[in-house]
């Protein structure tokens, strides 16, 4: 009896130990109030596609809806080299945002790209560094509702596209959003 106490004892120790032992990324401490936007694991990597009102498609895009381009740019793992399918083309401005997330998590700095139509009664585009906005965009969890700052604005084209990760996996649909120049010809 004594023994079979022993044994189960243990078995129950082992247990408990493995559920103690594995750490993932989410349970290590941070390092930093920040996290850039490279850090994009909240990101709803894809979208229903839907179009915020006001934005107005590009007339005569580098890469037109259902051509083929290469992703230079790294926004999420597997994105870099990833081809895309270019879903939709749009003339606006795309902001990088600064912005702590509604749900608590840490500030999120430079996060690429919301675009005008996704702030909330915004002025006149661009809006200069610095000024005080709120996000209606919904790219990443916390984001919908933010209070954010901007980090920079450009004037250019973005693309909705649709994009298989290097890094294998699922189909990316009607991600939001690349800019012109994170993408090249095929």
């Amino acid at each position: 009896m004594k023994k079979q106490l022993l044994a189960v004892s243990a078995a129950f120790a082992v247990v408990l130990a493995g559920c103690g032992a594995t750490t993932t990324k989410e349970d290590q401490p941070a390092t930093s109030e920040e996290v850039s936007h490279d850090d994009m694991e909240g990101m709803d990597h894809s979208s229903d596609g839907s179009i915020p009102e006001g934005l107005k498609e590009a007339e005569n895009p580098t890469f037109p809806v259902g051509t083929e381009a290469i992703i230079e740019t790294d926004h999420m793992e597997g994105m870099k080299g990833a081809t895309a399918t270019i879903v939709g083309a749009y003339d606006t401005t795309a902001y990088s945002i600064n912005y702590t997330p509604t749900d608590g998590g840490e500030k999120v700095m430079d996060h690429k790209w919301v675009i005008h139509e996704e702030l909330k009664d915004p002025s006149a585009a661009p809006l200069e560094k610095g000024t005080e906005v709120t996000t209606l965009a919904d790219h990443m969890k916390g984001m919908e509702g933010a209070k954010a700052e901007i980090e920079s604005a450009e004037q250019t084209t973005v693309y909705m596209i649709d994009y298989v990760p290097t890094t294998g996996g699922d189909e990316v649909k009607n991600h939001k959003w690349v800019v012109e120049d994170e993408l090249s010809g095929k």
